[in-house]
């Protein structure tokens, strides 16, 4: 199982009359692909749009989901012509993409200049050295879900500024029955056993 948390890992508001269910760092791209990032978050939200449409056509084209390695090779490729374009600038976001295809569970780190890596565990954003120190401490190959997420959430903390909430945190699994992202309660609840 591939277990994501939000690479920068804080939901900061500017304002209370925000509507806070309203903002995300963490979207679905397909029913086994997920994506966060760390960066500007325009930038996020039209990558996001151009990964689902590409997943999309890929589905129109063969009837099938695209494999995660595609997706990220294409949404990479977009990316990079951004770096070389005239009149445009790259994009100021670094993504984690985490996915499943059949048996094999994926965790890739794409870069603003396209280049991407396939990691097992790793961090990114604020404070990611700190927190893949941690993760190179903590990383079995072995980890159950469950042990997953609080090791997720034992990293996110490494760096985290302020208490850290089921409000300002998210929290993506994705599995062999696809990506979905836990709820607000379950998040609390795995703050709760961990305190």
């Amino acid at each position: 199982a591939v277990v994501s948390t939000q690479s920068t890992g804080e939901k900061k508001t500017k304002s209370i009359l925000y509507d806070d269910t309203t903002i995300t760092k963490m979207e679905m791209i397909t029913k086994h692909c997920g994506m966060t990032y760390s960066g500007m978050g325009p930038d996020f939200r039209l990558l996001v749009r151009n990964a689902r449409k590409i997943a999309q056509q890929y589905f129109m084209k063969y009837n099938e989901e695209i494999p995660v390695s595609q997706l990220v090779q294409r949404v990479a490729n977009v990316m990079q012509e951004y770096t070389h374009s005239g009149g445009v600038r790259p994009f100021g976001v670094s993504l984690l993409v985490a996915g499943f295809d059949q048996e094999t569970p994926y965790l890739v780190q794409c870069d603003p200049s396209g280049a991407y890596f396939a990691w097992k565990a790793t961090a990114m954003g604020k404070n990611h050295v700190n927190g893949k120190t941690f993760l190179e401490k903590r990383y079995n190959a072995d980890l159950e879900l469950e042990d997953a997420v609080h090791t997720a959430i034992l990293t996110l903390k490494e760096g985290f500024e302020g208490q850290m909430t089921e409000d300002n945190i998210e929290i993506g699994i994705c599995t062999g029955d696809g990506f979905r992202k836990l709820n607000r309660t379950e998040i609390k609840d795995y703050l709760a056993a961990l305190n």
